[in-house]
Formats: C-alpha cells, sequence, structure tokens
C-alpha cells in the first residue's frame, strides 16, 4: 500500500494512474526528444488503460480526456460557498447533474477570476442569491476528506464563509431547489462529491468564530 492509500484510503491502483498521468502529461509538456515522448504518450496509454480497468469505462475515452490536459500537470481547483442569512442558516443548493442531491454552490474555479470572484460568481448563478466573500475556511485536499466517488485527477477545494448581500432564490440549468437549513436539519441526501457533513460542521464553526485559522489538506 502506498503512503497516498494509506491517507486518503483510496485504492492504490488510482494513486497509481494519477501518478503515471502526471508524469505523462509534465513530460510532455517539457519534453522536446521524439523518442522521450514516444515514452510519454505510452506512459499515458498505460494510465488510460488503469483507469479504465478500475472503473469499468472505455480506454479510449479516458485516454482523449487525458490528451485533452496540457502543460505541467497541477490539481485543479473548486470553490465552495458557505452563504450564511440572519438567523444562521446555510444556504445549499440541489443540483440537477450526477447525483440530484444537495451541497454548497459552486464548481470549477475560472481563469481570469480570483478564487473569492469565482465562488461569488457561483453563488449568484446557482441560487439567486449575491453575496461577499469573507474568509476561505477550509482548504481540502478531494482524496483526503473522502468523497465519493474517487475522482480521475487531484482537486483542491477551497471553502469561503461568505455574507449575504443580496438577491432571491432562483434555479439555475444546474439546480433545481434553493434553501437555507439550520445546522440541526442539513437535509441528509447531500452529494458527497462535493460537499461532506463534516466540512458543513466546521464551516458553521467558523461562521460563529470568524477567529478560527484556515483549515488546510
Amino acid at each position: 500500500m502506498t503512503e497516498g492509500a494509506r491517507v486518503t484510503g483510496e485504492p492504490c491502483w488510482l494513486i497509481r494512474a494519477r501518478e503515471v498521468q502526471a508524469i505523462a502529461q509534465t513530460g510532455l509538456a517539457f519534453s522536446r526528444d521524439p523518442y522521450d515522448r514516444e515514452r510519454y504518450e505510452a506512459l499515458r496509454r498505460i494510465a488510460a488503460s488503469m483507469m479504465a480497468a478500475g472503473v469499468d469505462a472505455e480506454p479510449a475515452a479516458l485516454l482523449a480526456t487525458f490528451q485533452a490536459e496540457q502543460g505541467y500537470a497541477t490539481p485543479k481547483i473548486d470553490v465552495r460557498g458557505a452563504v450564511f442569512d440572519d438567523e444562521d442558516r446555510l444556504l445549499l443548493v440541489r443540483e440537477t447533474a450526477d447525483d440530484g442531491r444537495w451541497t454548497l454552490p459552486g464548481g470549477w474555479a475560472d481563469v481570469n477570476q480570483t478564487a473569492s470572484e469565482c465562488v461569488v460568481r457561483e453563488i449568484q448563478e446557482e441560487s439567486g442569491y449575491t453575496a461577499r466573500a469573507l474568509k476561505l475556511a477550509l482548504l481540502h485536499d478531494r482524496a483526503r476528506q473522502g468523497h465519493q466517488p474517487a475522482g480521475l485527477f487531484s482537486i483542491y477545494k477551497l471553502f469561503f464563509v461568505c455574507a449575504l448581500t443580496g438577491g432571491a432564490a432562483r434555479g439555475s440549468l444546474e439546480t433545481s431547489a434553493v434553501g437555507f437549513f439550520a445546522e440541526h436539519a442539513i437535509p441528509a441526501d447531500l452529494s458527497t462529491s462535493r460537499t461532506l457533513p463534516h466540512q458543513i460542521a466546521r464551516l458553521f464553526a467558523h461562521h460563529r468564530d470568524p477567529s478560527l485559522p484556515t483549515e488546510f489538506d
């Protein structure tokens, strides 16, 4: 068992496949030797085959996904906003895609925007509410927190505590429902690929005590 598997609980094949893909992607980004590039291309095919065997997918489809990744391999960034109202209730949205469960509003960070700008935009797009980012409360490695299902890529998740500034509940193409929930009334059907119960608990703690330091890893 690798160190990563001991820490995250993820299967060794998944951790190794990610590592092989990252080596191949970075190698292709910097190598100019044609023979080395052939070797890195072979490594990428091996990573796709490993992933495909583990998730029962087509190797060609995963290879195309990996080929779309260019440059030095780094973790992807997901931002989530914890917006609280005057009654200390937390804003959640119900996703229309994937599992159709409740989660904190958020998504992938966009280029040419700061992380806080991204989370404010995601909140408005998915819920109809406007907000202001107050604090980066959690910076979590997705794999180490127990999110399911496991992802193909390494992902950092940034959770911001936010102040409600206006707007009104409105669904979107990505969300079918919007609501504020007290801590004791958080829906049981959370989208665990996006938000976990212990993360919500920590965000309530940061809302109650803004002096708490940012939590990471």
